[in-house]
């Protein structure tokens, strides 16, 4: 039986997937549901969800929530003590796929914030911002305008 670990501040609550599964929500409109549960009626609005970090943000009767989900090798990952630092996870940019570089937005030395964009890959004829995952600085732009790019080349350096 999967049991997921769901963090809410300084809270965590072990949830089975069973008890998941048993939920009566219903979809009321677009990132809106009507969750019952226990009886009790709850109105709960999803404001976003980032499945790479495994987080969402919510709001439950009008009161907002962050919450982190942890599955089985999270969970495994906390146990055995290894998980990575911030600082040691690399913040370099590497392209998504192939595809050529129609402008590039930042430039060596620049600070930037998480969600800065910084440069558009076109790549099977749709347009693609690439944006920061963190804040930190630019060390160096390793591409250039109009250079044709394959899928994990260094795009660029981060600090």
């Amino acid at each position: 039986m999967d049991k997921y670990l769901i963090t809410i501040g300084e809270s965590e609550y072990e949830v089975t997937a069973e008890q998941l599964a048993g939920l009566d929500l219903i979809q009321t409109a677009d990132r809106e549901y009507h969750l019952l549960q226990e009886g009790k009626a709850y109105h709960c609005e999803l404001l976003d969800f980032n499945p790479r970090e495994k987080t969402l943000s919510l709001r439950l009767n009008g009161r907002p929530y962050e919450l982190q989900v942890g599955d089985r090798y999270d969970q495994m990952v906390k146990q055995l003590g290894l998980q990575i630092a911030a600082s040691q996870v690399s913040s370099d940019v590497f392209a998504p796929m192939p595809g050529l570089i129609l402008d590039i937005m930042v430039s060596a030395g620049q600070e930037i914030e998480a969600g800065t964009p910084l440069l558009i890959l076109e790549a099977m004829k749709m347009e693609n911002v690439l944006k920061a995952d963190g804040a930190g600085t630019i060390k160096s732009v390793v591409v250039q305008q109009g250079e044709a790019v394959d899928k994990r080349q260094l795009l660029i350096e981060m600090e």
